[in-house]
């Protein structure tokens, strides 16, 4: 895949295409922010499933000591 967008980009740097190169340079950062993005919200997501299973331990802790 990398190779790819080398290709593009030497292709389009060869042909002075300037607004074509901005145009796939740009593209190419979103695509870098998005996936950024998604790894930041998945994250998001392990952590708090993380925490509502912690909490969910101390509860059932709780819940025992009281039965004891």
């Amino acid at each position: 895949m990398p190779i790819l967008f080398k290709n593009i980009r030497r292709k389009l740097a060869a042909e002075n295409q300037l607004t074509k190169y901005l145009r796939y340079a740009i593209g190419e950062i979103l695509l870098v922010v998005i996936g950024i993005l998604i790894a930041l919200q998945v994250n998001n997501w392990n952590e708090h499933r993380k925490k509502m299973i912690f909490e969910r331990e101390i509860i059932d802790r709780n819940q025992k000591n009281i039965k004891s």
